[in-house]
């Protein structure tokens, strides 16, 4: 052996020997076991009084390193520490229990080495330590002249498999051709668990179908491949053939293939594995019944899944997180929530995927609460640093509308990830603070954070709420530019952003040119043509998607019925709310029930409607009366506007936009003291009006005006020419409607209608557009019907197009008319 060092100094740290007493008091049996396995492990001849010493029985004994450290003065002071059964196995258990540091200053100073040594160490640098460190290892063995031996690949190939590091794995495999294991059964199954883990499968089965032979090991191992890919068919192909060729599936198998099951969500598959353990007696493994449970989460069935889980005589955390995770992944994240609580009260103590969990479900239910309290957890449990339990607070805390708190999070966050950004820029779009998304984003990118797909969903809604076609532009070109323009959800982003800028007609182009397109796609495509008023194409848009291999879902109902509200067209819509149960089993929601509400009230059917609201098998929530209430306002129905105003006032005592609808329902009546009424019960609970702000993009730039304001720069100006182009479209036909503004003069009636904010907006937009420019402005509430009908005649005198979008649909006027023809 060409290494030949001198012995160092043992660890110059005395340790304690206080457990040598109790130690060397163990059962006759022990020690007498501990010996022969010194005497069978041994392959020098040792002198038989080395192998009784207590020293060497105690280091049998060991089951920690403090252990190790106590014992060590023993051996020092019986000049042992020189005999090589005690250097060995202090080699061997440094190694065993994670000290690369110590077992390096045992080994290093050992003359004549024996292999076995080196072998010990390149397994403890393979598990314990770097890659290069284990690589840097294998080759000083070559320089010590060791021959390998098949354990030493495997071990580098684990490691190699274990970080994805295809290079260095490829490295291992040569050498294993090159000493002449490449037919080796256990060396090739680690080359097939090294591809299959640096997501080459395909590379993965072609060394599983050279093998000459196959056992068990290696049918697990390329059917946990699969299943791990994403590749959950082949998976199971494979776990059948694997019988057919006369393999007994053992528990490793299980718990490889059922995440298979999940993953396509076959419960009949997922049956037939749990009838399979049943009868191989496996049912009481607890990594089989945690498999199990997961399956039957996944594919619906969490009742099923609760009866395994609670049948459990012993569960691990990831038996805990598996039932929680089926409670968020069906939806029910207050049993979540509450299933945490047990497994705290249990005393187990939550990793880090518990508490993502559980924060996920604390996001979906916009409990602040139980979110602040497991943020307090996180501080106990140490985990503030880990980056992926942080990316789920912002997450919760973005849901549960404390963006605040969120972006503090954040920016004390150190290592951020791409999806801390993502979860930012989502939180910041989802809570209508559109200028922070968009500013964020444009950090990312003087950071050189390169966007992914999610960020350019998160951040196209944003912009789609700006409803400004120059930056609706800018991010389609960006898009293309980062290659996401082949990516079906960012199209179908797009194809939302462009229909609510107001160019549904390049909505559709994107459509029809999109190769994929998921029922999102659809559903975005409908939903524009409905809030465009375009409800005869979005019933032909629907038709062909039922002819098409993609089903509609809720969501496209809702698209539909709600285009066909918009477009007065009542039979169809009804229609569809029909065979959306009947023909597809789709259970309507609330918003289902507020839809055809809105559907039956816009055309004037309020008797209907209110009997429709009567009659639905669930209790009515805000939405539907709020439909309801919305309907007598524009067909001047007091009865019924009072029962739905009422209802309203017992669900959201807060809700002051609904006060407004009703005592605008007493002015049109004429019904003044009830206004007054009205008005003094808000002003009584502190309840306020929304102000009317409407929105205008001038160069680059967002004006704002509110109605009545006299805060922008060119204000003077803006109603000066205001003036003017009122005294032009009356002689055109305009008539003011003045009847919601009682206890003023006419001319003063007058001068309100005239400082609305959509009508700043719009004399703004003509001042400082050259003639023939579209106008467009975005209006925060429902146009009113002055400005409605202001507005035609503001398009007809000066030949302008002006389109608006209020809180729910667009308006295109152009020469005295509008798209939605009255009806809105």
């Amino acid at each position: 052996m060409s290494s030949k060092l001198r012995p160092s100094p043992l660890p110059s740290t005395p340790l304690s020997t206080t457990i040598i007493t109790t130690a060397a008091a163990a059962s006759s049996f022990n020690v007498q076991h501990s010996v022969a396995n010194l005497q069978r492990r041994s392959t020098c001849h040792i002198p038989a009084h080395i192998y009784n010493h207590p020293s060497a029985i105690l280091l049998e004994l060991c089951t920690c390193i403090k252990e190790v450290h106590q014992f060590i003065p023993l051996i020092v002071k019986n000049a042992l520490y020189n005999e090589h059964l005690f250097q060995t196995k202090l080699v061997s258990l440094f190694c065993k229990f994670g000290s690369l540091r110590e077992a390096s200053r045992v080994f290093d100073p050992i003359p004549d080495k024996v292999d076995a040594l080196y072998h010990t160490m390149l397994k403890a640098y393979a598990r314990n330590s770097s890659l290069d460190n284990a690589f840097s290892f294998f080759s000083r063995m070559n320089i010590d002249g060791v021959p390998p031996i098949i354990y030493n690949f495997t071990y580098l190939l684990k490691a190699c498999g274990d970080n994805s590091d295809l290079p260095k794995g490829k490295q291992i495999h040569a050498q294993l051709i090159v000493n002449g294991y490449a037919s080796n059964v256990f060396a090739m199954n680690c080359i097939v668990n090294l591809y299959a883990k640096s997501r080459m499968i395909h590379e993965a089965y072609k060394m599983f179908d050279k093998m000459p032979e196959r056992d068990l090991v290696c049918w697990n191992t390329i059917i946990a491949g699969y299943s791990q890919n994403g590749l959950a068919k082949r998976a199971l192909h494979l776990f059948i053939r694997m019988q057919e060729e006369g393999r007994s599936p053992d528990p490793v198998t299980i718990v490889s293939v059922l995440p298979a099951c999940a993953d396509i969500g076959s419960l009949r598959i997922g049956k037939s594995i749990h009838g399979y353990v049943v009868k191989a007696g496996f049912q009481s493994l607890v990594n089989v019944l945690t498999a199990l449970v997961d399956v039957y989460s996944k594919c619906g069935c969490v009742g099923a899944a609760r009866l395994i889980f609670d049948s459990m005589q012993f569960r691990t955390v990831v038996s805990w997180n598996s039932m929680i995770d089926g409670y968020t992944h069906n939806g029910d994240s207050k049993q979540a929530l509450q299933l945490f609580q047990e497994m705290l009260n249990e005393g187990v103590e939550p990793t880090n995927v518990t508490l993502m969990q559980a924060l996920h479900a604390c996001a979906d239910l916009g409990d602040l609460v139980e979110g602040e309290f497991i943020h307090k957890l996180l501080y106990k449990l140490q985990l503030t640093s880990d980056v992926s339990v942080m990316n789920s607070l912002i997450s919760m805390y973005c849901k549960c509308k404390r963006i605040d708190i969120a972006a503090e999070i954040f920016e004390n966050l150190q290592g951020k990830t791409l999806v801390s950004w993502n979860a930012m820029v989502l939180g910041y779009a989802q809570n209508g603070r559109v200028t922070e998304a968009l500013n964020l984003f444009c950090k990312m990118h003087l950071q050189d954070i390169r966007p992914d797909s999610f960020t350019m969903v998160s951040v196209i809604p944003a912009l789609a709420e700006l409803s400004v076609l120059r930056q609706a532009k800018w991010i389609h070109g960006l898009v293309i530019r980062t290659s996401f323009d082949k990516n079906v959800f960012v199209m179908t982003a797009l194809v939302d952003m462009y229909a609510k800028c107001g160019a549904v007609s390049t909505a559709r182009k994107l459509f029809d040119m999109m190769d994929e397109r998921h029922v999102t796609t659809w559903n975005a495509m409908i939903d524009g043509y409905g809030t465009h008023g375009l409800g005869r194409a979005a019933v032909e848009l629907f038709s062909e998607m039922r002819q098409g291999a993609i089903k509609p879902n809720d969501i496209t109902f809702l698209c539909v019925i709600s285009a066909c509200s918009h477009s007065g067209l009542v039979e169809e819509g009804c229609k569809y709310f029909t065979i959306m149960k009947e023909d597809y089993g789709l259970e309507p929601s609330m918003d289902h029930y507020g839809a055809m509400v809105d559907l039956l009230g816009r055309a004037g059917q309020l008797n209907e409607a209110w009997d429709f609201i009567q009659n639905m098998p669930i209790e009515p929530a805000i939405n539907v009366f709020g439909a309801m209430l919305g309907a007598c306002k524009i067909h001047k129905n007091v009865d019924l506007g009072e029962k739905a105003a009422h209802k309203l006032f017992e669900l959201d005592p807060e809700g002051g936009g609904y006060h407004v609808l009703l005592a605008n329902i007493y002015a049109r009546a004429s019904m003044w003291d009830k206004v007054a009424k009205v008005r003094s019960a808000m002003e009584k609970n502190g309840l306020q009006k929304t102000p009317g702000c409407s929105l205008v993009d001038l160069r680059n730039e967002v004006h704002s005006f509110y109605s009545g304001s006299t805060h922008h720069p060119q204000s003077e100006k803006i109603y000066v020419f205001l003036e003017t182009l009122m005294d032009e479209i009356k002689a055109a036909g305009y008539v003011p409607d003045s009847n919601s503004i009682h206890d003023v003069e006419e001319d003063v009636q007058e001068q309100l209608l005239n400082s609305h904010s959509e009508k700043l907006a719009i004399a703004f937009g003509l001042l400082n557009t050259s003639p023939g420019t579209t106008i467009h402005i975005r209006k925060n509430l429902r146009v009113c019907g002055d400005c409605h009908n202001a507005t035609k005649y503001i398009s007809l005198v000066t030949g302008r197009e002006i389109i608006v979008r209020d809180m729910h649909r667009f308006h295109h006027f152009k020469s005295g008319t509008c798209s939605c023809g009255d009806y809105w």
